[in-house]
């Protein structure tokens, strides 16, 4: 039902930064929880970050908290992902999600649309 189109990945050296947005249509943002999820070549998708409906909860897997920041302007109907501190492990094709409901969940299975990706590429 939300129809999601990611921006802001490229290419950049290890201890750069980045800021991916995402940009929701369709059903309403504001009542709807979000998520970031990557895939590396040739390896699975992973969980990154997630946010609930009103951007007071949030959660990130172990390898980018401290680093990363997901937020959200639900004026704008814009998802955020604040990357710092690059590594070179963090190469992969980022995807946000629109969760089911309200609040934060960590698996694919709780997030029904999905954009199409941006890749983000760091070198040392």
């Amino acid at each position: 039902q939300v129809q999601l189109v990611e921006s802001g990945g490229g290419s950049v050296q290890a201890g750069d930064s980045l800021r991916l947005s995402c940009e929701a249509s369709g059903r309403t943002f504001s009542n709807l929880a979000m998520g970031w999820f990557r895939q590396a070549p040739r390896k699975e998708r992973e969980f990154v970050a997630a946010i609930n409906w009103i951007g007071g909860s949030t959660a990130y897997a172990d390898s980018v908290k401290g680093r990363f920041t997901v937020s959200r302007d639900n004026a704008k109907n814009t998802l955020y992902l604040q990357m710092n501190s690059l590594k070179l492990e963090d190469t992969a094709v980022y995807y946000c999600a629109a969760g089911k409901g309200r609040f934060v969940h960590t698996t694919e299975a709780d997030f029904g649309s999905w954009g199409q990706g941006t890749q983000v590429t760091v070198s040392s």
